[in-house]
């Protein structure tokens, strides 16, 4: 076995020591994460026969047909005393087919087939692990394993459904290349109609798809899809890991949807949950073998105070291949393109991070309070991932800045590819909810989307689900609120709620998205500013569907204004996916006024200007250009299709001069009208 106790050098470390000298004192935490790591991976290389093998568990575990028609289950049941299938099959018969106990906790199980050599379990049967406690009691489980679970309207609890369709979905269409400039549609497929019910897989497929390629984003990421009893959990507390959710179809038409987005150039990324999983002991992983460790760690160390949910023990060498292996199902069955990894702050600190303030100091992110065997488990995953294919695109989502989490491996770093800028949306919840608008500081937006670890790339967003959700609001209804029932016709006066609305809601996706990070992400609905906000059916609503919905159809009615805010979010994608802007180095910034409420800023070889003042227009305002050239506006907030008052002719050209001006060689005039932001493409330049 590998030598657990030498440290192993990290190849790579003096990059990131010199991109961020005062990582240094650190240097020794550096160097045992990455022994750890490479421990690990030694180890599993060495007894399980490869990395690879060990990553495909699901080829092994749970239920499998066999050439001859027998069927092999094998299950992980450290504590049970004995394990036995029941289903429909065998009437239920709780001690016709018990498994054989193998070494390690595993046992295992042969089923031959029919006389006419045809399974003994047809697909579609019911089936239950049963579990036979140290107490003697008898635990009806479901395979962790499972490929696919329903729930009868009469029955709280999930079944076990073998699923071995005959003809099942096969791919056409190859994966689209890893996009340069990721621009990411957060979509939860239930919610994904007008109609007061759960959407299904196949709506969005024929529906959904065709609007998200309309509207130029070049990345899907699915909230919800790994199987979880509680619809009103939003997906993230998981039963059944392996399982595509049953409400919405079966498995067949998520990976038409997969395919069919792969078809119109999208990639599709899997929001997973691997921080944590449902206490649900009959349908869930909870208490799987009859004791409260198995997959999680025993006693309060393996309970989420504040989610009342089960915590994973990384350091088993079951738990790492069921993770690791679930992972790899998702690639490798559904064919989707990576991963958001959810709750990553809660996985890297014993703390997990409630009750924590991070400050940004250093020694928050080093030390014993850290989980080192979480992030251990989240470096083999990204080494996984990213060995079987250097496009697989993994997110994480931690809001403690963790340093070098978006760095490679081998320089020390976790091997993410982005983490979200958790505190950009923090920060223009606060502005609209505390500021008048001549009270907006120029410089705090600035310094909250350009505040972010150089070289560890970010995904950036105005608003995601979260503040989409049940007692928060999303910015449009901030920012318009009541008025948004009544005043958002054409029809009716322009009032100047939602004229202000309209043009702040454009100006701060924009802005987010131009100066914040290099990938852009919105949740569905949000780019047409969807009014109200989500609430999923629950007691509390009266198991309500009216707010568990998004309604597209306000955007199909020429008369409202919500089609004048998809049309800009369309636009602002389509003049990015031209000019490349994400993909670009960090902006430069040349202005910041605070009296004049101005930002300017190049990016790439675009220049942006804001003027984010009510009431006051500038003429012959100079902004710094570091190229000089012939500039003309690409995008225009203030054009009438998009709600705008059409106060800037299209057909000028911007010539810059040799004049500098704050810190940049050259200059030029621009008339900028308030409340209006423009993006300016220098001509001189091939795109």
């Amino acid at each position: 076995m590998a030598d657990c106790t030498d440290n192993v050098a990290v190849p790579g470390l003096n990059n990131l020591l010199q991109m961020d000298p005062f990582l240094k004192p650190f240097e020794k935490d550096f160097t045992r994460r990455y022994t750890r790591f490479n421990n690990k991976l030694k180890s599993i290389e060495e007894a399980e026969g490869g990395f690879d093998k060990y990553t495909r568990g699901y080829e092994s575990f749970g239920v499998h047909r066999q050439p001859d028609g027998s069927l092999y289950f094998k299950e992980w049941a450290p504590g049970a005393e004995a394990v036995f299938l029941a289903g429909d099959f065998n009437e239920w018969n709780t001690s016709s087919h018990p498994y054989n106990k193998r070494e390690h906790g595993k046992w295992d199980l042969f089923v031959p087939p029919k006389v006419d050599k045809s399974p003994a379990v047809p697909h579609g049967s019911i089936l239950k692990v049963v579990i036979r406690s140290r107490s003697g009691q008898l635990l009806y489980r479901i395979s962790p394993w499972a490929k696919y679970v329903v729930r009868d309207d009469n029955n709280l609890i999930y079944d076990w459904v073998h699923w071995d369709p005959p003809q099942p979905y096969m791919h056409k269409h190859s994966r689209p290349k890893k996009p340069q400039s990721l621009r990411i549609y957060e979509c939860h497929v239930g919610i994904a109609s007008p109609e007061e019910k759960v959407a299904s897989y196949s709506n969005f497929t024929y529906n959904v798809l065709p609007k998200i390629k309309d509207l130029g984003y070049n990345c899907i990421q699915l909230m919800a899809i790994m199987e979880h009893a509680y619809y009103a959990s939003f997906g993230y507390q998981i039963t059944s890991f392996y399982a595509a959710s049953s409400r919405y179809g079966n498995p067949e038409e998520l990976k038409e949807l997969v395919d069919t987005a792969h078809s119109m150039g999208i990639i599709v990324l899997l929001d997973v949950v691997h921080s944590h999983a449902s206490k649900n002991t009959e349908d869930g992983l909870n208490q799987f073998d009859g004791t409260d460790s198995c997959f999680f760690h025993s006693g309060s160390r393996g309970e989420h105070v504040l989610w009342g949910s089960r915590l994973f023990d990384y350091s088993k060498w079951e738990v790492l291949r069921f993770l690791l292996s679930n992972l790899r199902w998702w690639i490798e069955e559904y064919r989707f393109d990576g991963f958001r990894f959810d709750g990553v702050t809660s996985m890297l600190y014993h703390h997990h991070g409630i009750g924590t303030r991070f400050s940004g100091d250093y020694s928050e992110y080093f030390g014993l309070h850290v989980d080192e065997e979480s992030l251990v488990y989240l470096m083999l995953a990204n080494q996984m991932l990213h060995s079987l294919c250097p496009d697989y695109i993994t997110i994480a989502e931690d809001v403690s800045g963790m340093p070098g989490l978006c760095c490679p491996i081998e320089e020390g770093g976790t091997g993410f590819d982005y983490r979200l800028a958790m505190a950009v949306p923090d920060k223009w919840i606060q502005i609209l909810k505390e500021l008048k608008d001549e009270d907006w500081n120029m410089g705090n937006i600035v310094h909250t989307l350009t505040n972010r670890r150089y070289g560890e790339k970010c995904i950036v967003y105005a608003e995601s689900h979260d503040q989409a959700l049940v007692g928060d609001k999303t910015l449009a209804f901030w920012l318009m609120d009541a008025e948004m029932y009544t005043n958002m016709s054409k029809l009716s006066p322009l009032t100047q709620v939602i004229d202000r609305g309209i043009q702040l809601h454009k100006m701060i996706r924009l802005i987010t998205h131009g100066l914040g990070g290099e990938g852009y992400l919105n949740f569905i609905g949000n780019e047409f500013g969807h009014p109200e906000w989500l609430d999923f059916p629950r007691k509390g609503n009266n198991e309500s569907y009216h707010y568990a919905r998004r309604q597209f159809q306000l955007v199909e009615k020429d008369d409202l204004r919500y089609r004048e805010l998809y049309n800009f979010d369309r636009d602002m994608n389509r003049v990015e996916e031209k000019y490349g802007w994400l993909s670009a180095p960090p902006a430069n910034v040349s202005t910041q006024h605070e009296g004049d409420k101005i930002i300017a800023f190049e990016r790439g070889t675009v220049l942006f200007i804001f003027n984010f003042h009510p009431s006051n227009s500038y003429t012959d305002y100079r902004v710094g250009v570091e190229m000089s050239g012939k500039y003309k506006i690409v995008l225009d907030s203030d054009e009438a299709q998009y709600g705008g008052h059409q106060r800037l002719d299209h057909n000028t050209e911007f010539f810059t001069e040799a004049v500098p001006y704050n810190g940049c060689s050259n200059s030029a005039m621009v008339y900028i009208p308030c409340r209006t932001a423009i993006v300016l493409a220098n001509e001189d330049l091939s795109h």
